[in-house]
């Protein structure tokens, strides 16, 4: 497969590309080209500017008169679906302790981890030719051609399973008015141990009407067949997604980060990177819970009811026994959350002042820390 730069796609062109690169967008050079389906390889590991730039792409590109597939992997990373809530799909607290960034997709469907070892396809088309099953075979076919006996099946709910039982790959899609992305995961060497660890969430009792997702036991293509590496798929994928629509697309490297090129993707990664997007565009929802609390041989229930909307705490009631900490203590920690963001960093700052008042007594002190830690543990 013959892999080029943004340079050789305007090839009718007698300027040279500095040039045309200095007055011409992404959309201008696509419009400039041959083929009428092209295919893209981002050059970035980044989850956020990968996600933009398939943003870019079906808000700047006519995909009346294009079918545009793009390959991307990213660094470690977790992505919730549009309509999902993190605290109910991932372990925020390891997230954060292994520097794993957390990321939401404009698109439906469920909770994905992203490494170097997973392959992401998106497939563009105008709404009309919107087509998953068609995608998915591009897929399943290119996988086949690699290794003719590989039993890998496409289902009803467009996932790829692996000899009937192993879940290789799943879809979300975004269709706009006249425009639409469809995009699924390829497990090729992922690291599962860690995919395990991060979407195991740790938030209990929470009610709510979010998107939920679906586990399902998984396998890396590389078990299967040591042959089987991202690289070798990439090429594979594209060239069968040539050969199943009839274009004649080499791959075309692409940086999402090249603002001349891209106007405007910046501002795109940035909005996908605020805490607004990404936990304040969480369905509303309840926390309702009990856990345990102990202090040398004390120990007590405590009740948590939280209720959250965009992401705000607007209502909060820690029931904690008056025998194990006096109640106005619990229920100035209450008041201090009520109108905090759902997040352990504003949390720790408003509990700390909380704890500023309780420490001149040693014993609620420690009781006060150990109570802000284990709210805290579970945002």
């Amino acid at each position: 497969m013959i892999v080029k730069t943004l340079s050789n796609l305007h090839t009718q062109s007698q300027s040279c590309f500095r040039c045309l690169r200095a007055k011409s967008t992404l959309s201008a050079v696509i419009d400039e080209t041959v083929n009428s389906g092209l295919i893209l390889k981002s050059m970035s590991t980044d989850v956020f500017e990968n996600l933009a730039l398939e943003d870019w792409i079906h808000d700047h590109v006519d995909l009346q008169t294009r079918s545009i597939l793009f390959l991307w992997r990213n660094a470690p990373a977790v992505v919730i679906g549009r309509h999902q809530n993190p605290w109910q799909e991932c372990n925020l607290q390891a997230m954060r302790q292994k520097g794993i960034p957390l990321a939401r997709r404009r698109s439906g469907g469920g909770t994905v981890f992203h490494d170097l070892g997973n392959v992401n396809l998106t497939f563009f088309s105008s709404k009309k030719k919107y087509d998953r099953h068609r995608n998915l075979q591009v897929v399943t076919s290119a996988l086949k051609g690699l290794r003719p006996d590989l039993d890998v099946r496409a289902t009803e709910r467009f996932d790829i399973l692996l000899n009937g039982h192993h879940k290789i790959s799943g879809t979300a899609a975004k269709l706009g008015r006249t425009a639409a992305y469809h995009h699924c995961t390829l497990l090729c060497s992922t690291d599962r141990v860690l995919l395990s660890a991060v979407l195991k969430p740790t938030c209990q009792g929470i009610h709510s009407n979010a998107t939920q997702s679906v586990p399902s036991p998984v396998k890396n293509l590389l078990d299967e067949d040591p042959t089987l590496d991202a690289d070798t798929i990439m090429e594979a994928i594209a060239s069968q997604y040539n050969t199943e629509f009839g274009f004649s697309s080499p791959i075309t490297n692409v940086d999402p980060s090249d603002e001349l090129l891209l106007p405007g993707i910046q501002k795109m990664a940035h909005e996908l990177l605020a805490w607004e997007w990404i936990f304040g565009k969480t369905p509303n929802f309840r926390i309702c819970t009990t856990f345990e609390m102990k202090d040398g041989t004390s120990i007590c229930n405590v009740t948590l009811n939280m209720d959250i909307k965009k992401g705000i705490i607007e209502y909060c009631h820690i029931d904690v026994p008056s025998d194990w900490l006096p109640m106005e203590l619990s229920q100035e920690f209450s008041s201090h959350l009520i109108g905090g963001k759902c997040c352990p960093y504003e949390m720790s700052v408003l509990a700390a002042e909380l704890l500023r008042t309780a420490s001149r007594n040693k014993e609620l002190g420690r009781k006060m820390y150990n109570l802000c830690k284990k709210v805290i543990f579970m945002m």
